[in-house]
């Protein structure tokens, strides 16, 4: 069957069955579907953690209103991510899981056309957006919602040798995470660094030279994380902050080869990071915002 036959069919399958619904079903249903409850953290406290980080922001982020649906498959094509995790819809598309999915869709695609007026183009695309998204597996404990807001950052470019791409645009993920959490409040902020390749340990240990001086900020390498492995390639990171003398994980991220992929260029790079904002909301006060 034509992927447009099986849309044609499901459409008049699920309009029966909306038909055949009572008010009072859809209300029974409400009351007990995890995925269409209200957010638990207020409207307020995201707004300001939201406001905090993009005010975090390097000069040169275009902040990007994402839909909220991606094509079919854009999770799990290129980003390993499995298909029973992400909703998918009757028309050929997939509730978004993270925005950074979409904003590496936009990102390769500025890109394609860079490299269509100039194929050794090195021109350099940073989106960021902020996005409200579903997972459809159940999660486990306090905080763990089958709806929240990502926070994404996306840069991507060209390999221009020396793994120069990978230091600079790390460094400034990474100084935009220290940013943001002593705006929002964190008294102390611990940045993770984990090398998946042999190759990436200098720009790692430069890394933790460069911001060692930041106040407020510990640098360490943790080569003994277990998860983004197989997501993501060279080298990942997580962020965490000392909220109450625990820590709490409020970021992400790492090099991927999506661009590469979806370009079919080796010679692309693409570097992610998503934060939490709901956690944030949650964990920190934002009270002031960077540059004031």
């Amino acid at each position: 069957m034509s992927g447009g036959d099986l849309t044609t069919l499901l459409l008049e399958v699920f309009r029966r069955r909306a038909e055949r619904l009572s008010p009072a079903e859809v209300m029974r249903r409400y009351g007990s579907d995890r995925f269409v409850a209200p957010a638990p953290t207020g409207f307020a406290a995201l707004r300001r953690a939201e406001d905090t980080l993009v005010s975090a922001l390097p000069d040169g982020f275009e902040v990007l209103v994402l839909a909220p649906v991606l094509p079919l498959a854009a999770h799990s094509a290129v980003a390993t991510v499995d298909p029973r995790k992400v909703i998918a819809t009757i028309r050929g598309s997939e509730v978004a899981a993270d925005p950074t999915n979409a904003l590496a869709l936009e990102a390769s695609a500025r890109r394609s056309r860079a490299l269509a007026d100039d194929p050794r183009s090195s021109v350099v695309v940073r989106l960021a957006a902020s996005q409200r998204v579903s997972r459809a597996q159940h999660f486990e404990g306090a905080g763990m919602l089958a709806h929240f807001q990502i926070f994404g950052l996306v840069t991507a470019g060209r390999d221009t040798g020396n793994r120069a791409f990978e230091y600079h645009q790390l460094n400034e993920h990474l100084r935009f995470a220290a940013r943001a959490m002593a705006a929002a409040g964190a008294p102390e902020t611990q940045i993770r660094l984990t090398c998946l390749e042999d190759a990436s340990t200098p720009v790692a240990e430069r890394m933790c030279a460069d911001l060692a001086p930041l106040p407020g900020v510990s640098v360490l390498q943790d080569p003994g994380r277990t998860t983004g492995r197989g997501y993501y390639t060279g080298m990942c990171f997580k962020i965490f902050a000392n909220v109450g003398g625990r820590q709490v994980e409020v970021g992400d991220g790492g090099f991927v080869d999506w661009s590469q992929r979806l370009l079919g260029n080796r010679k692309e790079r693409l570097l992610i990071s998503g934060f939490g904002v709901d956690r944030i909301a949650d964990t920190l006060t934002p009270q002031t915002r960077p540059n004031q």
